[in-house]
């Protein structure tokens, strides 16, 4: 048991190590109010992407703007154009008015008037500033109101950005008195009409609730502050998703009685100036330019209707999780993206690991922002940019570790092996001893064809770039199909799959292997074309059988490969392709299934080393997962008005026989030829067997070596097809010509 939990531990210890260290290191970036700003956007974000909600009908604002003060006619609003407004207002039976306009004034006109109508208007709420310096900050409410109690606070709390995302319900003065707030108060009038009163909430500080929705104190740190000014009862500021979520009008609509006779019945009024120069406008979240500013009187209306949506309408409330469950949020989050990363980073190449990485850290960050903006909507303020910052800092933190502890080793040894050997060795320190395990899997190998031939002709410069490129497309192709290159030599690659890890499906993944790598040859050739070269051709093999894999060598010399006669069987049944050809054995048909593998045709050799014939396969294609396929080109034989002589010898393995014949091309196809021969006794060569040409120009010179494979076709009497495998530029460029002319004569 103790066994299994340190291997657990070991195996996934970059999780365990790297999400708590980057979850505490950001806590305390937070914790340093570093990340309160960002969390403010977001949270302003989330605010204006939630789905537009119904004008609150139970509220109304007559704005003073500056189209009334024309009206007016004066610099200043008269008392006694307050005391007509109001009394229009009270006619028309609202359940509450606000006046959010300062009036201890005592000498404006009209004033007596204006003191008549505080008194007989019971309804009616005024305003006062609380918060501030006596001398220079505060403005006093009218007294008559005072003394009735129907003064109120119209303090905002603004952040330190200038913008408004809290609200106060009640303020304590220094002289230990408590004020309500203007919506708190006027939110009361109107609930009151519906049976609706404040309780306390028992067991708590003063906590009010109406109806059954608790109005929960703004804390220091709750959702994206840290340290803020929690004082007096505050709390978040739930603002209405509503380009014009009030009813407004102006005064002079009110004065001229533009408005019908029940306009203001059963609702709340908000008297206020709403003008630029009054210069009583703020920032809120919705706030993107100078002209989408608030006045304070609209704020009001906001808080007001907070309160009477939360009491009469189950509006939630914008709600915060505890310090400790956003700690646990955070390292959530950070565990995902250290595990993301931890699990990927067996995948061999940058490119792979960096499109899987961004797909799915994309991915990661879609549902992190969904589901926080989901919660949003249900009125959960959770942390955004926190568990953001763990998610991307725990994935740095992975690669750093990584690449510190691995990186080094992984750059030596993946010169020699895979990566997926190389990660092998890594976490799994047994798998250096050495020794081998028999095992049955599948094997792959693969040649050009002619590239021997082409080498001699090119610079070793120029040799080592065709290479290059050919075995990296391979190898990228290879790596996509989890196949084990065991080695590369020269233009020929050993591809293992089954060792070292065994998998149920490793027959059919080397079948579209080979397709795939087959299809990647025309991305070589586009390049080849592109550098002056020609074109080149491979043949590929599998075999499927039982082998023994694992470290060969001794202590100072190590190799991980694979040895048995059934490696060699590989090598013998790939030396029966011809270029673009595909040659499986029947094991590996069996193993990967007879049902999904598009066989050309099939044959009996027998091939050097093996005692009895085997059956060899020519497939085109793969069905199942993989729907890979390949496009076989018709060859079009043109018969030649004039025979071209040549001589030829046989191949025998890498030996050149000494024996030579002589014969004509009676026809050419694109890649080969119908070969005559001269002697009525002359023994035709076996089907699959190489061969070297020779072509006689019209002056009985020999022209470079040109080398062929004898194709299985029905043999016409002293006749054979060939196709070819490498040929030189000259001999290339002249066949080319001569069946070009013929093809369009």
């Amino acid at each position: 048991m103790t066994k299994n939990l340190k291997q657990l531990f070991w195996n996934w210890r970059g999780i365990w190590i790297a999400a708590p260290i980057v979850t505490v290191v950001v806590i305390l970036l937070r914790w340093g109010g570093l990340l309160e700003s960002l969390e403010w956007s977001i949270f302003d974000q989330y605010l204006r992407l939630r789905p537009s909600e119904f004008v609150d009908q139970r509220i109304a604002i007559v704005g003073l703007d500056e189209a009334d003060m024309e009206y007016i006619g004066q610099g200043y609003v008269p008392d006694k154009i307050y005391a007509r407004l109001i009394q229009e207002l009270a006619k028309m039976q609202p359940r509450a008015i606000g006046l959010d306009i300062y009036r201890d004034l005592p000498y404006q006109p009209g004033h007596e008037q204006l003191i008549q109508v505080f008194e007989s208007t019971e309804n009616l709420v005024g305003i006062e500033k609380v918060i501030g310096d006596n001398n220079r900050e505060t403005v006093k409410p009218p007294p008559i109101l005072k003394q009735n109690g129907r003064a109120t606070a119209n303090d905002l709390m603004v952040d330190k950005d200038n913008t408004i995302r809290r609200a106060f319900l009640m303020i304590n003065t220094p002289e230990g008195e408590t004020v309500y707030s203007l919506g708190l108060y006027l939110a009361m009038l109107y609930l009151s009409a519906e049976g609706i009163g404040p309780q306390v909430v028992p067991d708590t500080e003063n906590w009010w609730q109406f109806g059954e929705v608790v109005f929960v104190p703004f804390e220091a740190n709750d959702g994206g502050y840290i340290r803020a000014d929690a004082g007096d009862y505050q709390v978040l500021l739930n603002y209405r998703n509503q380009p014009q979520p009030f009813d407004t009008v102006s005064v002079r609509d009110i004065l001229e009685k533009k408005v019908s006779p029940d306009w203001a019945k059963d609702r709340i009024i908000l008297i206020g100036s709403v003008g630029e120069s009054f210069q009583d406008l703020f920032s809120t979240p919705y706030t993107l330019s100078a002209d989408q500013r608030l006045s304070g009187v609209e704020i009001h209306a906001h808080i007001t209707s907070q309160i009477l949506s939360a009491a009469l309408d189950n509006r939630p409330l914008i709600k915060t999780v505890s310090e400790p469950i956003e700690w646990l949020f955070i390292l959530f989050w950070s565990g995902v993206g250290a595990t993301l990363t931890w699990t990927l980073r067996l995948t061999g190449k940058l490119k792979q690991f960096l499109v899987k990485q961004i797909s799915f850290s994309l991915i990661t960050l879609s549902f992190l922002l969904g589901s926080t903006y989901l919660a949003f909507i249900q009125g959960w303020w959770l942390p955004v940019i926190p568990p953001f910052l763990g998610l991307i800092g725990s994935t740095i933190a992975i690669i750093a570790y990584i690449a510190r502890s691995a990186g080094d080793i992984r750059k030596t040894f993946g010169r020699y092996l895979t990566d997926e050997i190389v990660a092998s060795l890594l976490e799994h320190p047994d798998g250096l001893k050495l020794g081998g395990e028999r095992r049955k899997i599948t094997i792959l190998t693969s040649d050009l064809r002619g590239f021997t031939a082409l080498s001699e002709r090119l610079q070793p410069e120029e040799v080592v770039r065709i290479l290059n490129f050919y075995l990296s497309k391979m190898a990228d192709v290879i790596t996509a199909y989890q196949g084990t290159i065991d080695e590369f030599m020269g233009d020929g690659i050993l591809v293992l799959f089954g060792a070292p890890n065994l998998r149920e499906n490793d027959a059919q993944r080397a079948v579209a292997c080979a397709v795939a790598m087959q299809l990647a040859m025309e991305q070589v050739n586009q390049q080849l074309e592109e550098w002056g070269l020609s074109a080149l051709e491979m043949g590929i093999g599998i075999n499927t059988g039982e082998v023994v894999v694992g470290n060969l060598g001794s202590e100072k010399r190590t190799k991980y490969g694979v040895v048995g006669s059934q490696v060699n069987l590989t090598y013998r049944i790939e030396s029966y392709t011809t270029g673009g050809q595909i040659i499986i054995s029947e094991p590996t048909l069996q193993a990967a299934g007879e049902t999904i593998i598009q066989v050309e045709n099939q044959k009996l050799v027998q091939p050097k080393g093996v005692k009895r014939p085997i059956k060899i396969y020519e497939i085109s294609g793969i069905d199942g997962e993989y729907h890979l396929y390949l496009e076989k080109e018709a060859e079009e034989y043109l018969t030649l008005p004039k025979s071209i002589p040549l001589q030829y010898t046989i191949l025998e393995g890498k030996h050149v026989s000494k024996t030579l014949y002589q014969g004509w091309i009676q026809e050419m196809s694109k890649h080969g030829a119908l070969i005559r021969v001269e002697a009525t006794d002359q023994t035709l060569p076996d089907a699959l067997t190489n061969i070297k040409i020779n072509l006689i120009s019209d002056t009985a010179e020999l022209t470079e070596d040109v080398y062929a494979k004898v194709l299985d076709q029905p043999m016409i009497e002293k006749q054979f097809y060939i196709r070819f495998t490498a040929k030189p530029p000259a001999v290339q460029a002249k066949l080319n010509e001569i069946y070009h002319s013929y093809q369009t004569s």
